[in-house]
C-alpha cells in the first residue's frame, strides 16, 4: 500500500488500510487515519492529523507552516477529520500561537482544486469549497456551508450554516446561516431554498426562515429591535436561535 519511492518520517504514524502513492512525502508528527488514500506527489507536514477514509489528490499540501509574518517557528497543529475528499493542489496550513495553535477541517468536507484553508481557520462537517476559493487566516465556515467558486473571505469573516456564496463572491463581512450572498463585495441575495430543501428542511421551517430573514433585513427595524422581535416570535425554533445567536456574536457585522 506504501509506493517504494514515498518517504515516510519514522515519526510518523499510519494506520491501517492506509496507501501513499509515488513520491509524496510524510511528515514526522503525522498521523494518517484508517483507510485513508494518498495520491501521488502530496506532502504532509506535521504536527498534523487526518482521520480515517480521507482522500487526497495529487500535489496537495498539507499541514505546512502558516502563511504569517507573525509565526514565530512555535508549535502549531492541523487536525482534519473523516471522509474528506481534498482534490489537487489544495493547500492547508498550520495554526499560529495567536489563534489558538489549530487548524481544523471537520468530517465530509468537499475541497475542490487549487482552494487555500489558511492558518487558524475552522471549518465544521459537510462543507463544499469549490475550485479556487480561498479562505484568510481565522475564517470560520459552519456546517454545511457551499462556497462557490473562486470566493475569496477575508481574514476574521464567518460563514454560517447551510449558507452558499456565489461564484467569484470577495466576503468582507459574515455572512447569516441559511443565506445566499453573492458579489465584490457580497451582499445579501434571500435565502438558501434549494439548498434547504435538499438538507430535509420542510415547508414550515424554510417559511419560518423566510419570515425572520423579512423582519431582520427589510422590516426597517434597527438590528437590536428586529433580534427582539424574533425572539419574541420565535422562542421555540432551534433555526431562528441559531441565526440571532450568530448575528448577536458577529464582530465585523453580516452581510446585508
Amino acid at each position: 500500500m506504501i509506493h517504494q519511492t514515498a518517504v515516510i518520517d519514522p515519526g510518523s504514524v499510519i494506520h491501517d488500510g492506509v496507501s501513499v502513492g509515488a513520491y509524496s512525502v510524510i511528515g514526522s508528527e503525522v498521523e494518517i487515519g484508517e483507510n485513508t488514500e494518498i495520491s501521488h506527489h502530496v506532502v504532509i507536514e506535521g504536527p498534523t492529523k487526518i482521520g480515517p477514509n480521507c482522500r487526497i489528490f495529487p500535489f496537495a499540501s498539507i499541514g505546512q507552516e502558516p502563511q504569517d509574518k507573525k509565526f514565530q517557528g512555535e508549535r502549531s497543529n492541523l487536525e482534519i477529520g473523516s471522509e474528506n475528499v481534498i482534490r489537487e493542489y489544495v493547500t492547508i496550513n498550520r495554526g499560529t500561537r495567536l489563534g489558538g495553535g489549530i487548524t481544523r477541517l471537520g468530517d465530509r468536507g468537499w475541497i475542490m482544486a487549487c482552494c487555500h484553508i489558511a492558518h487558524d481557520c475552522l471549518i465544521g462537517n459537510d462543507v463544499t469549497m469549490s475550485n479556487g476559493t480561498t479562505l484568510g487566516g481565522h475564517v470560520v465556515v459552519k456546517n454545511y456551508a457551499t462556497l462557490g467558486g473562486l470566493t475569496g473571505i477575508h481574514q476574521f469573516c464567518r460563514i454560517g450554516e447551510y449558507a452558499i456564496t456565489g461564484g467569484q463572491s470577495m466576503i468582507t463581512q459574515d455572512v447569516v446561516p441559511f443565506s445566499i450572498v453573492a458579489g465584490n463585495r457580497a451582499k445579501l441575495a434571500g435565502v438558501n431554498y434549494i439548498g434547504l430543501d435538499r438538507r430535509g428542511f420542510t415547508s414550515e421551517e424554510i417559511e419560518m426562515i423566510n419570515q425572520a430573514y423579512k423582519i431582520f433585513f427589510k422590516s426597517g427595524l434597527t438590528k437590536d429591535a428586529a433580534l427582539s422581535k424574533l425572539k419574541e416570535e420565535f422562542p421555540e425554533s432551534d433555526q431562528i436561535r441559531l441565526f440571532v445567536e450568530f448575528i448577536e456574536s458577529s464582530e465585523r457585522g453580516v452581510c446585508r
